[in-house]
């Protein structure tokens, strides 16, 4: 028989064993560790527990209720620790990229014009969003049906609102490290906006 806990993360209620509470404390420790002089610290930290609480919601499916010390050690074989992106220079292992390196697509808030879906879609491509906006801008000439298929897109394509999903919109793996530099760029971005 084991002791379980009830915790919050990110907004998610979980039941997680006690040794495998004690594990996530301190790896959350380590990571606020690392990022306590950024100025985005709260932010970054945010970021990595939202990523950390979908990660335990996939692993848990319907069946299971109790994240076990396997779980935690497999979201934070996924994310990545602290030491390993110090010691590389702020980037992370090659053998946590695997896990996470994948597209999807989603509306890029950031660069939009519109709706972010020209944009969302030269990121997911890896193309100019121009390229995008002009084939609906002729699609727009050549009958209309660019405002029509532009309004579906934009319906059924989500929109990319955390850094986990602004990196894998980009393809980049969502561990640590991409999390805490991307973390500090919107950070800076806001900033700078600021100072304006």
């Amino acid at each position: 028989m084991k002791k379980t806990i009830t915790i919050n993360l990110w907004g998610m209620v979980f039941s997680i064993d006690e040794d495998a509470y004690q594990l996530l404390y301190n790896y959350l420790q380590s990571v606020g560790d690392y990022y306590a002089n950024e100025n985005a610290s709260s932010e970054i930290l945010e970021d990595i527990e939202a990523r950390m609480a979908e990660l335990f919601r996939d692993r848990m499916g319907g069946n299971r209720q109790v994240i076990t010390y396997a779980d935690v050690e497999a979201v934070i074989a996924i994310m990545g620790y602290p030491e390993d992106f110090m010691a590389d220079g702020a980037t992370a292992s090659s053998s946590y990229t695997s896990h996470t390196r994948y597209r999807r697509i989603y509306r890029d808030p950031d660069n939009r014009i519109l709706g972010g879906v020209c944009a969302g879609m030269g990121a997911y491509f890896n193309l100019d969003p121009l390229l995008f906006r002009i084939l609906f801008l002729v699609l727009v000439l050549a009958g209309g049906s660019g405002i029509l298929l532009y309004l579906i897109l934009w319906i059924v394509i989500p929109e990319a609102r955390t850094t986990a999903q602004k990196l894998e919109m980009k393809g980049e793996p969502v561990n640590v490290s991409n999390i805490g530099k991307k973390a500090k760029e919107q950070f800076n971005r806001v900033k700078d906006k600021m100072n304006l």
